[in-house]
């Protein structure tokens, strides 16, 4: 299964550093790392209801599903 997020790209759009995110999701610089990286084995809906406030998005924006090969 590959689910890729895509953080990185919609702090990008927003013009927003990875520290501004950590700072109004309220969750540490390492665990936004390790959503980043593709490292996270889960998300809580609450953080990634967080996230989505913050980056005024949908959850759809972060999270993207590619098809094994």
């Amino acid at each position: 299964m590959a689910i890729l997020i895509n953080i990185d790209v919609m702090l990008a759009k927003r013009k927003m550093s990875v520290t501004e995110l950590s700072k109004r999701v309220g969750i540490t610089m390492p665990n936004i790392s390790i959503l980043k990286n593709g490292k996270a084995k889960a998300i809580r809906f609450s953080t990634l209801e967080a996230i989505c406030e913050a980056l005024d998005c949908q959850p759809g924006d972060i999270l993207e599903y590619r098809k094994d090969e």
